[in-house]
């Protein structure tokens, strides 16, 4: 039988080198791409307090991608390492989009990131200016294959189980990096990466404007910060109801479990601002319900219901004693695999497979499991809902708040008049805001598709490594202390670039630019 605590232990470890290295990823994302717009306006209006505004954001963009790299090759490791099943079970799916992640995206953005600091007194202001974009470019690619690899984890596509290897092989390779899921979550999590980086230019410009220091670049900083801000704020809102419209036909219980629907609702089904949902009796207490949202987000409809979590737990008990058929067809094809039948069985019934390997938590051979562990079995399926509840909500409030930082912010600063300091503090405030969001929202997105690993293939406590409870324990406190260790040194680069400053170059702005004898623009 399967360890509980070594399953709990490895999901734990993984969870906390993800949500660590995803402190730099959304960072990295909406600064290379500010940096990108900054150096176009450079480029456009030969000033130089542009380029000072590239340069010193882009210290500071170089900061947090060392820190990313470093704690992004830990993960990569750990999949063979911590989830060796996993690996042999889908790598010839899972690991081509990371191959091609690493071989083209991240060392085009890490190629670029070279010329870019390297560069700005060996090439022309247009060939700078192409690799700052080639850079974001690159930065941008390496999340799309990430998030390829992830989005076929949570609506597993092209691919299909070969009973001759035992693995899951890719059928359509084209199904898989178009997968309607991994599309869904690339387009929002960049987005919430712009946001990310708008928020934290804009924070440390308010800083600045507050102290009355370098005041032209925060200026242009705050302005060009709220306004792509804004537009990124407003595009995570809008793909974000896209991502949960995609639930709808790949990750139904997740769902259910997210609104905290117990039952099917008659269409259009409401949405739930808040409440206080319970798993003991199944109901959600006090909630504050909004009619006819829900089934809007949820099924671009008022005519189409979404299923409720009794309806689909009956749903997964019907899946578990179909894959019970498919487990048999298995194991005889173990012993004979020229069994004909056994092929034929299996062929009709391989879609519910994963779920009769959700019975090895309570039984080594599915086919002895009882009634009882059946019915136990199928509402493993629905994963802690308050977390999901609350978490949801609490990703939700924080885009909302950043929403209306961006727009006040883009209000005053379009006006003539002098904007007030609480503005600038207000910025310095919302710094944490998408990070929170950002957390929040890889935990819905990992928590709520428990108990798999893949969704409806491979439940997670079967795909672990057998490293011992000893030694995960002695590994996450070693990753805890480094990983603590690295975090005082990223903030206190960051923190001593941000009070040092930009460095203003005295460079006249015609050779600057690039452009000998250009004309000396308006100041």
């Amino acid at each position: 039988m399967i360890d509980p605590l070594l399953v709990d232990l490895s999901r734990l470890q993984f969870a906390l080198t993800a949500l660590y290295h995803f402190l730099f990823v959304p960072l990295t994302l909406g600064l290379s791409i500010l940096l990108a717009m900054m150096e176009t306006v450079y480029v456009m209006t030969r000033r130089k307090i542009w380029r000072d505004m590239t340069k010193f954001w882009g210290v500071l963009f170089g900061i947090n991608f060392a820190l990313g790299v470093a704690t992004g090759i830990t993960m990569e490791f750990q999949f063979g390492m911590n989830w060796a099943y996993y690996s042999h079970y889908v790598g010839d799916v899972f690991g081509a989009p990371l191959a091609i992640e690493g071989l083209m995206a991240f060392f085009l953005e890490a190629t670029f990131v070279g010329l870019f600091f390297f560069g700005w007194d060996r090439l022309s202001a247009r060939a700078h200016m192409i690799v700052t974009w080639l850079m974001a470019l690159g930065t941008n690619f390496s999340a799309l294959w990430i998030l390829v690899a992830n989005g076929w984890m949570q609506n597993p596509v092209g691919a299909a189980f070969n009973p001759d290897t035992m693995r899951m092989e890719v059928t359509d390779f084209i199904a898989v990096i178009f997968n309607p899921v991994a599309q869904a979550k690339f387009v929002h999590t960049v987005s919430a990466g712009y946001v990310c980086g708008a928020t934290f230019v804009l924070g440390v410009s308010g800083w600045y404007l507050l102290r009355g220091r370098h005041i032209e670049l925060a200026k242009r900083s705050f302005v060009i910060a709220s306004a792509f801000g804004l537009a990124s704020a407003a595009s995570v809102i809008v793909l974000g109801d896209e991502s949960g419209y995609a639930l709808t036909d790949n990750q139904k219980m997740k769902l259910a479990a997210i609104e905290a629907m117990w039952e099917t609702e008659p269409p259009p089904a409401s949405f739930t601002i808040i409440g206080w949902p319970s798993l003991k009796d199944k109901k959600t207490h006090f909630g504050i319900h909004v009619p006819w949202v829900m089934g809007l987000i949820g099924t671009r409809s008022i005519d189409k219901p979404i299923e409720g979590i009794d309806q689909l737990v009956a749903k997964a008990e019907t899946r578990i004693r179909n894959g019970l058929h498919a487990y048999d067809a298995l194991e005889k094809l173990k012993v004979d695999r020229n069994d004909t039948a056994a092929r034929i069985s299996l062929g009709l019934s391989q879609a519910d497979l994963g779920y009769a390997l959700l019975l090895k938590r309570f039984v080594a051979d599915p086919r002895q499991a009882s009634e009882a562990q059946i019915k136990d079995a199928a509402w493993t399926t629905v994963p802690e809902v308050p977390y999901l509840f609350f978490s949801f909500r609490l990703m939700v409030l924080c885009a909302f708040l950043l929403l209306g930082v961006f727009a006040t912010s883009l209000w005053y600063t379009a006006r003539e008049e002098e904007a007030p300091r609480w503005l600038f503090r207000m910025a310095v405030l919302a710094i944490p805001l998408p990070w929170i969001a950002i957390e929040v929202g890889w935990f819905v997105a990992e928590f709520g598709r428990q108990p798999w690993i893949i969704e409806g293939v491979l439940p997670t406590f079967l795909a672990t490594s057998e490293l011992g409870v000893f030694n995960l324990i002695l590994t996450i406190a070693g990753f805890t202390v480094l990983y603590g260790i690295l975090a005082v040194i990223e903030v206190r680069l960051m923190l001593a670039a941000i009070r040092k400053g930009p460095e203003i170059g005295d460079v006249p702005d015609e050779l600057a630019a690039g452009w000998r004898g250009a004309p000396q623009p308006a100041q």
